[in-house]
Parts: structure tokens; sequence; C-alpha cells
């Protein structure tokens, strides 16, 4: 059952929020020891809100499709009361006053919190093996990765944990978790959605956004999430629209690029094939395909890097006295960003913005891109290579290949499943636009996946 579903049958009292929360606890109860998607489960107090939550619904105080819905939210977003450990032995037992904003709003939207799901240690890496809380496991496969850092979040609703879980992305850790997990990932515009309130790891790249089980669900939660928010100075004030796709949209006349360059090199061939049949699928619902070369998107992915490295060591260095409580990958990017002089922070930054005017030039032609999200399907745990196109790649530089450069550009990005390879395993496809153009991605999303996504038998 989707979000919306649920919400459906909320309102059309065949179900109510306890026995929805009953049923998710439950789930979990069996399911997280195999996948360790959920960090901290709030049973009580998700029972509680439940309980409240139909009270209110009986009297017709409805707040939106969310009202009485169990959701989850990556244990980077602070929770009044609830720890808050950012995946870390740092943060281990740090119990935050106040909300982040999301999660103010999803309360405030009537939502019933139902726990914090597991991460990278302090969201800085694309496996989700963390060295102090385990490893977050692919519900498709237990042995492999379900992608990072947003990993537990990808985990729990693909496993039917919970219908939306949060998720923040610095360099693709929404869009990865949505591709390995076969799921929904919606990466909004840099400054959509207020970061107030979230674990920071790179003050100019981190965004915030929703995974779901089908597009609409993801357009929902936008609602709820996207505005302006004073306390974060990036947010931005443009207005918010409605984000909820129609049922069956049209696509006549979009303009769909077709990167020439670049994304559709060293790929898993299934990878490939999966991809370019969703462009055969636009076209056949009247989209015109414009083939185009793109900007040089490995020198955005090597600006992206050099600034997060410059960004996370310098938001870490109070801690790195205590290197112990470090994992070994997280602690070895966070000495490579201590080494980088500020004159090569200062002049990817210039970089950045030069790249952002020429990618800026691809709209007047195109409404939006797909390129595959991953060139490659989950990898096993401990995997620390992969092979692409007949290439060996490090694991983490294959992953974010065709999504790091979305971050520093600011684009609203969202990743829906696309298929399966040869084993079985979800394939994702990303859809770009132009600055807010959520409504727009989201739209076309809903014509290539106009149901709810697989779930994989548990």
């Amino acid at each position: 059952m989707t979000l919306l579903e649920a919400a459906a049958a909320l309102r059309r009292r065949e179900i109510s929020s306890a026995e929805l929360t009953a049923a998710a606890l439950q789930r979990i109860e069996r399911l997280n020891p195999s996948t360790n998607a959920m960090q901290t489960v709030m049973a009580e107090a998700a029972r509680e809100r439940a309980k409240q939550a139909d009270e209110e619904l009986a009297r017709g105080e409805g707040r939106g499709p969310l009202h009485g819905i169990p959701v989850a939210v990556k244990d980077l977003f602070r929770t009044k009361g609830v720890r808050t450990t950012g995946g870390s032995k740092l943060f281990e037992d740090h119990v935050p006053d106040h909300d982040a904003t999301v999660v103010e709003w999803l309360r405030a939207g009537g939502a019933v919190i139902i726990g914090k799901t597991g991460m990278h240690e302090l969201a800085y890496g694309i496996t989700s093996s963390n060295p102090h809380f385990g490893a977050v496991r692919n519900p498709w496969d237990r042995d492999r990765i379900p992608g990072g850092s947003s990993g537990g979040s990808g985990a729990a609703v693909a496993a039917g944990m919970v219908c939306m879980a949060m998720g923040s992305d610095t360099g693709g850790s929404i869009r990865i978790p949505a591709a390995f997990c076969g799921v929904v990932g919606l990466k909004p515009t840099y400054g959509r959605v207020s970061r107030y309130g979230a674990l920071p790891l790179g003050f100019s790249l981190d965004h915030m956004g929703p995974l779901t089980r089908s597009v609409r669900d993801a357009g929902a939660v936008l609602n709820i999430i996207a505005g302006h928010d004073p306390r974060d100075e990036t947010s931005s004030r443009r207005p918010v629209e409605n984000y909820v796709p129609d049922i069956e949209p049209a696509m006549r006349g979009l303009r769909i690029g077709f990167p020439e360059n670049f994304y559709f090199e060293r790929l898993d061939p299934d990878v490939d094939a999966a991809v370019r049949g969703a462009f055969d699928t636009a076209a056949s619902h009247g989209a015109e395909i414009v083939p185009l070369r793109v900007p040089d998107i490995a020198a955005i992915n090597t600006v992206a890097r050099l600034i997060l490295l410059a960004e996370a060591s310098a938001l870490l260095e109070p801690h790195l006295e205590h290197r112990d409580l470090f994992g070994p990958d997280v602690l070895a990017l966070l000495d490579q960003g201590r080494l980088l002089p500020a004159t090569d922070y200062i002049n990817a930054q210039r970089l950045r913005h030069a790249m952002q005017r020429e990618f800026a030039g691809l709209w007047a032609r195109v409404d939006c891109l797909f390129t595959p999200t991953t060139p490659i399907t989950a990898p096993r745990i401990g995997e620390t290579t992969v092979t692409a196109g007949g290439e060996s790649e490090d694991v983490r530089l294959a992953a974010t290949r065709l999504v790091r450069a979305i971050n520093p550009l600011g684009l609203p990005a969202v990743s829906i499943p696309c298929g399966a390879d040869r084993r079985g395993l979800p394939i994702g496809l990303q859809i770009v636009g132009r600055p807010f153009a959520e409504a727009l991605i989201l739209r076309v999303a809903q014509v290539l996946l106009p149901a709810e996504v697989r779930v994989p038998s548990l």
C-alpha cells in the first residue's frame, strides 16, 4: 500500500492509524534483525501519536495526506527527546532538545514518526556499512549494500516497514539507495527543503528529500516539507507548488535530453539497456528525445569532491582529536580534506559557479535529462571495487559517478526504478530538471512509473 492509498483508506475509515502503526512495528520487529534498516524504533511514542491521529481524524481535523501515516527519518534529523547519532560514536548519546524543521513540519502534517533509520557514518559514504552500528543490508539481497548514506531509509521503504523515510543527499545519498533498493528517491533543488536541525556534512551541498514507494507519494511529502524556513539561511522564498502529479499525466511535447557524452560510458550492460528503454517509453508517450552533449561532468565531479572534502573536514575539525571514534574510511576522507589548500577550495567554488552557468544553457533545449542513476546495481557488502563497462573502479567512485555533479549544480533530480538486472537487482533511472522543476520531473516520473514499486519477497 502506498502512502496516498493508506491516507485514502484512513479517511474512508477502512483502517486506523493505530492499525497502520501496529502493522509497521510488527514488520520492523520481523525484518529489522536481517536488514538493520532502523537505528532507533520509537514504538511507544508512535502508538500514542497514532491514537491521537485517530481521534483528530474522527473529529474531522484532518491535516493532510500524511495525517496518521507511520514514517521514518534518517538518523541525522534531530528529534526532540530521541537520540540522534548521525551514525557516529561521537553522537551516540546525543539527545536533542528540538526537532529538525523537516521533522517539525512532518509532525505538523500529522505524520507518525515511527523511528530513525540507519546510515553511513556521518553521512560520509555510500555503503551504509557502519562500523559502529552494523551494516545496513539490502532487502533484495542481504549480502549486498543498500547504498548510502541514506541506506537505512532506502532499505526500510523497500522492505515495506514504512511508506516513506526521509533521507539526505550530499553526493547522491538519496538517489543511490533509491536505485540499489528499487524505490523512488527525490533530491529537491538546493534551498527547496530546509536543512535546519539536520546534522550537516557539506555546507553548500546538502539536500533533504524523501524516499517512497510511488512517485505521487514523493510529491505528497514534498508538499509538506518544502517552503521557506528563516532558520536556514539558504532556504528559498520561491512559492511552493502542488508537487503531486496526476495519476495519468501527459508527456506529449516534452523534450527529454539524451546525453551523448559521459552518462552512457562504462555501464553494466543491463543498466545501459534498461535506461535506453526508458527513452523508448517516453517517446511512445509523445515526448521528443533530444540528443545533446552535456558540459564536462567529470570536471564537475572533481569540483564537488574538493568542496566536500574541505567542508566536511572544517565541520568536523573540533572532533578530530578523538580519532578512535571514527571509522577508517571516514577518517581517511577527513584527513584528506585537512590537507587541501584554501586556494583549491576557493577555486573549486569559482569553477562551480561557472559550470552552473554553462549547465543552465541546456534548459533552452530540453525540459529534463534522463541518465542512469548508477552505472551498476548493488555491490556486495565489503566489495571495494566493481567492474562496469569492462573496467575496474572503486565502489564509491562508481556509485557516485552519475549523481554527484547534480549536488553542486543544485538541480532537482529523482531516481525511479527502471527494471532489474540479470540477478533481479533493481536498476535506477535518474531524471534531472532545471532549478525548482520538481513538479515537472515528478510528472515525467509518474508516466514512467505509474504504479507502486515492486517489493521483494521477505
